[in-house]
């Protein structure tokens, strides 16, 4: 097949996430071997585009990277609009564009989540560069496509994780909260937590009621069960607290200024979430709790069979879309194919667990608790 496209730019942007390297693979390996493309590999996201920093990748540089975790050419959160350089925050957008244009770029690729669909739409949208993204996430959360690469990795991380915490919970009849990454979509804790078998699962999307968990946990005891586990999502609230974890208001001022010379100056440390919720549960109820937060972890390690799979199919997919001349689109999963979505589609919007999702009804049918209403 002749292709429309000669030459492409890869980069990955964004936090780290497993697949990063299966998903550069495949869009390389198949725009190299099949279409005959040159491949330019962009390091550290868009600021190795800003300051030109890049690589050629052939055949030989991607074999063998399949399994690795991580990503080969590095990433950063930096956006094109918004770039410190020099102690000033600027607006490098021209320059990012310009040496595009410089490397012959005609499509630069960008593999990342929601602030990386905006960032390539916006260099489109402003500058003119052709852009294609895949959708890269263990949280779920991009719109317009089933599924986001990472997310079955790092589900399968916390599954285990929680897994683990069911025997010391049982050794020693506590109560066990786990915390998940997931930012404000709940997708990573409520699929690690029905597969570990969680007794309550929190998310962002159902704010919960501390009575309705005490009382549930209460139960248990009462029923004999000696431990119970909660999959916490990092972004889940109370009902009645704002998601961001109940930040004082703008016209908060404390009560009293402590001397200059209390705890040697020590900054304030905000109490974690999830120990926070530890410590309530732990009065309400009388049982001990412990806490762990699963924090990078989940992040880290070698891709699952499903999420290379699925990394194959979408660096396929967009070399093919790449051939034709497809530009300004996210390779989207839908069902068994993956298809082309626009950007605009996609960018600035935020893909949340829905309330009658079914999951959560299979959830709650086997007696799992949201925390919102009594079992």
């Amino acid at each position: 097949m002749k292709t429309k496209t000669r030459c492409i730019g890869i980069l990955t942007s964004g936090g780290d996430c497993p697949g990063l390297n299966a998903a550069i693979r495949g869009v390389a390996k198949a725009a190299i071997t099949e279409y005959g493309m040159q491949v330019v590999g962009i390091l550290d996201g868009f600021r190795g585009l800003v300051e030109g920093r890049t690589m050629p990748l052939d055949d030989h540089l991607v074999s063998g990277i399949l399994t690795t975790g991580g990503t080969i050419l590095g990433t950063s959160r930096d956006k094109p609009r918004k770039m410190l350089m020099g102690g000033e925050v600027l607006d490098m957008t021209t320059t990012a564009v310009a040496n595009a244009r410089r490397l012959g770029i005609d499509c630069l690729v960008c593999l990342g989540g929601g602030g990386t669909q905006k960032n390539a739409l916006h260099l489109h949208r402003e500058a003119g560069l052709d852009v294609l993204t895949l959708p890269k996430t263990i949280d779920n959360d991009v719109p317009e496509t089933d599924v986001s690469f990472g997310f079955d990795t790092a589900m399968s991380i916390a599954t285990e994780a929680i897994d683990r915490l069911h025997t010391t919970a049982s050794s020693h009849q506590r109560l066990i909260i786990c915390e998940v990454m997931g930012h404000n979509a709940g997708w990573l804790a409520l699929g690690s937590g029905i597969a570990g078998g969680a007794d309550v699962i929190l998310i962002p999307e159902i704010p919960y009621d501390l009575d309705v968990i005490s009382d549930l946990l209460l139960d248990r005891r009462r029923r004999g069960k000696r431990f119970s586990i909660v999959a916490l999502a990092e972004g889940a609230h109370p009902r009645g607290e704002p998601e961001d974890g109940a930040a004082p208001p703008r016209h908060h001022k404390p009560k009293k200024e402590p001397p200059p010379d209390a705890e040697d100056e020590a900054p304030l440390v905000q109490e974690s979430k999830a120990s926070r919720l530890a410590r309530h549960l732990q009065r309400m109820t009388g049982i001990e709790a412990r806490v762990t937060s699963l924090g990078h972890v989940q992040r880290g390690g070698i891709p699952t069979p499903a999420d290379r799979l699925l990394c194959t199919r979408l660096g396929a997919a967009a070399a093919e879309l790449l051939a034709r001349g497809v530009y300004n689109v996210m390779v989207a999963v839908k069902g068994d194919k993956c298809v082309p979505v626009p950007l605009d589609k996609v960018a600035g919007r935020k893909k949340t667990v829905p309330p009658d999702h079914p999951w959560i009804g299979a959830a709650r049918l086997v007696g799992t608790c949201f925390g919102d209403k009594r079992t």
